[in-house]
């Protein structure tokens, strides 16, 4: 017997999904422990380990991997929870991190806040000035050394970043990505001055082309790659000693894991870890469901991810913004706001209604759950309006006040508006309904996708409550609510589905028809890179799959669209079809007849994804068929509607529906890990895998 686990350790809760070779499928979920998660991930492998009726260790040493994807990394920067970091760069470019070019005012920015110029500024830089010094040398941009590395000038720059206290470096010169020699011997100049001082070089976080963004991917992946190599650190050292004989993998932003021990030189490309797993679970779900077009939305307790799966496929991008930075990381495309179940509802200088992004996380939590919380969130406001149960969540190990939801919304909400508690707490529910649906547009809608083809998978402890209602907001007619075995840790599902994937890339700009040979060279490089790195995971694969890609855009324009290559060797026909895939995705992206073939097209970036399969491939098991029609085991006051308002409602438990159960809305089904709503005019159906498919009503 040989079980897989994945682990999502979010701001609020930690879930778990264990499955075998057997179909056997099983998920826990715990609340989350900061400042130490890992014994929250400890805590819910126990509850695992119960469940199968073993030992932990037992469990453990019969465990291929454990696949771990946290959001430690992206709330450290986020918050800017991060160490003191030195950078060294090239002289006279120092200034290039704290100009920011134009993009330092725009990127990652609601529309509200760019229609107001004079509100926007730069105040945001990621390190102050006097940990950003320069060090003589230079390289040209065909890679020819013109300047040599001053050494003692680059010891004493190195000292004197030392003599301030940061506890990591970067490394970032010009044109470093064509020859990364010097890049190199400054490490090893770190080395010596400062044994055991972690440090990241550019050349191997991000060997792409553009100073700011290279610099800005390079900085904060050393502001936290000490902080997750000691976390991981901690953690491993903790299962083994629990008995873990297979890796420990880390979730990446791509879609794939690495192993633990190599995550930290990459720390960059774990941020997106836990935001890509319920993408990854929607394209395994999607296979045994039949569904190729999926919007992936989880609703965990701090944050409300929106991800696209086309053509079964999810859709990729080459980059993201992180407070207000560009960032060099090959990831899922996913958007998040921070609006999930723990987001705070307050209200702004103008008296309007807010739902986050600020969030009461595991500690205090919200109001209801009586640990000091004082701020109204959508829990508190869900708990009022009879969606949740008063006996409490993780069927009832986690009690609920009632009282304590009810004063934090009167106090900081309802009194001010001129509302009763339950007008207020029906608001609370409409906004963040219709803010989710606000980020659904600009997920599908606005990448030129009609939701109206598309399946609407929801799942996290409140993408079930919530689901009908955001789906409504863009015309999405069904929603998959994913329950069986997986419940509300369906994006650790997605982590147990995850095979082990790597890419490298590097920019060599070049103008279409460019040499074979050159391209075919820089390939084969990359390919070798990848299949090394494979080879250090420590872990068997059932075959190897190699993917080239290439960033192409029109000359003068910097909007660069990925296009796949054909394997090699390359010749001028794959170069002129990967020329023609570019015009025809740029047409899709900003419209026909937009691009302009005679201005020429630009090769920039050359990529190769790399991904070892598992020998492992979870799927959900089926459930026992209906044999009679459902029962409700209680009924209560529920209001999904100010209009209508508070509404006796048939409330059914989870483990007693069945495959070809229907339930007419209005309706509540309690799952131990999470309460899916189904409104007035909808029905929903039990699947032969036991996930409820909530359709609008044709009667």
């Amino acid at each position: 017997m040989a079980y897989v686990i994945g682990v999502d350790v979010g701001g609020t809760f930690t879930d778990a999904v264990l499955d075998d070779d057997a179909g056997t499928v099983l998920a826990a979920k715990s609340p989350s422990t900061p400042p130490d998660y890992s014994q929250g991930v400890l805590d819910v492998l126990h509850l695992l380990a119960e469940q199968l009726g073993r030992p932990l260790p037992e469990m453990l040493a019969d465990t291929h991997h454990i696949a771990h994807g946290t959001t430690s990394s992206l709330n450290a920067l986020v918050m800017g929870n991060v160490p003191p970091v030195g950078f060294l760069t090239t002289r006279g470019h120092r200034d290039s991190i704290f100009i920011m070019n134009v993009e330092g005012r725009y990127l990652g920015r609601s529309p509200h806040e760019l229609q107001h110029v004079l509100g926007q500024d730069k105040n945001h830089a990621l390190l102050p000035k006097r940990h950003a010094l320069e060090v003589t040398e230079r390289v040209d941009r065909d890679g020819t050394v013109v300047v040599a590395l001053d050494e003692e000038q680059a010891r004493a720059a190195i000292r004197a970043l030392v003599a301030e206290g940061v506890q990591a470096i970067a490394v970032s010169l010009l044109w470093s990505f064509r020859n990364p020699v010097h890049e190199h011997r400054l490490r090893e100049l770190i080395a010596e001055e400062a044994p055991g001082l972690f440090v990241a070089l550019s050349s191997e976080v991000s060997p792409r082309i553009r100073e700011f963004a290279r610099n800005a991917t390079t900085i904060m992946s050393t502001q936290i790659g000490p902080g997750l190599r000691d976390y991981l650190g901690t953690l491993e050292s903790a299962l083994r000693a629990q008995g873990l004989t297979g890796p420990l993998l880390v979730m990446q932003s791509n879609g794939g894991a690495i192993a633990a021990a190599e995550a930290p030189a990459a720390a960059i490309s774990t941020v997106g870890s836990v935001l890509t797993g319920g993408v990854i679970g929607s394209v395994a779900l999607g296979r045994q469901l039949g569904h190729r077009n999926i919007i992936s939305t989880d609703v965990g307790g701090t944050t409300f991810l929106a991800g696209l799966v086309v053509d079964g496929e999810p859709v990729r991008d080459t980059s993201t913004v992180i407070n207000h930075h560009p960032i060099n990381v090959p990831t899922l495309r996913v958007d998040a706001i921070g609006s999930g179940g723990g987001a705070i509802a307050w209200l702004d200088a103008g008296g309007n209604l807010r739902i986050g992004p600020r969030s009461a996380q595991a500690v205090p939590g919200p109001a209801c759950y009586g640990n000091g919380g004082t701020e109204p969130t959508n829990t508190d406001a869900n708990l009022v309006l009879g969606i949740l149960p008063e006996r409490g969540l993780l069927g009832g190990r986690k009690p609920l006040s009632k009282e304590s939801a009810r004063q934090a919304i009167d106090i900081r909400i309802a009194k001010p508006l001129g509302l009763s508690v339950e007008e207020a707490a029906a608001a609370i529910y409409t906004v963040q309904n219709a803010q989710t649906g606000d980020l659904l547009r600009k997920t599908v809608v606005e990448a030129g996708h009609d939701p109206r083809t598309f399946v609407l998978y929801a799942f996290g402890g409140a993408g079930p409550a919530h689901c009908a209602g955001y789906a409504a907001e863009v015309g999405c007619d069904e929603v998959v609510v994913p329950l069986g075995s997986v419940a509300s840790a369906f994006s650790a599902f997605g982590l147990a589905s995850t095979d082990i994937a790597l890419a490298a890339e590097l920019s060599d700009p070049t103008v279409v028809p460019f040499d074979p040979v050159r391209a075919e060279r820089n390939f084969t490089e990359l390919e070798e890179r990848v299949r090394a790195g494979l080879s250090r995971q420590g872990v068997r694969f059932e075959k190897v799959e190699v993917v080239r890609e290439i960033d192409l855009r029109y000359s003068m324009q910097l909007a660069e669209v990925t296009v796949p290559v054909a394997a090699g060797p390359l010749d001028t026909t794959a170069i002129e079809d990967a020329a023609a895939a570019f015009e025809k995705r740029y047409a899709e992206l900003f419209g026909a007849d937009a691009g302009f073939r005679e201005a020429g097209i630009q090769a920039i970036t050359f990529r190769v994804r790399g991904i070892g399969v598992l020998p492992f491939s979870p799927e959900l098991p089926g459930v026992p068929a209906a044999e009679r029609d459902p029962e409700p085991f209680a009924t209560r006051p529920v209001c999904l509607d100010a209009a209508t308002g508070y509404v006796a409602t048939p409330i059914y438990d989870y483990r007693e529906l069945r495959a070809g159960h229907v339930l007419t809305g209005p309706a509540v089904v309690e799952v131990p890990t999470t309460t899916v709503v189904v409104p007035a005019g909808t029905t929903g159906t039990v699947d032969h895998l036991g996930n409820l498919t909530i359709s609008r009503s044709t009667r």
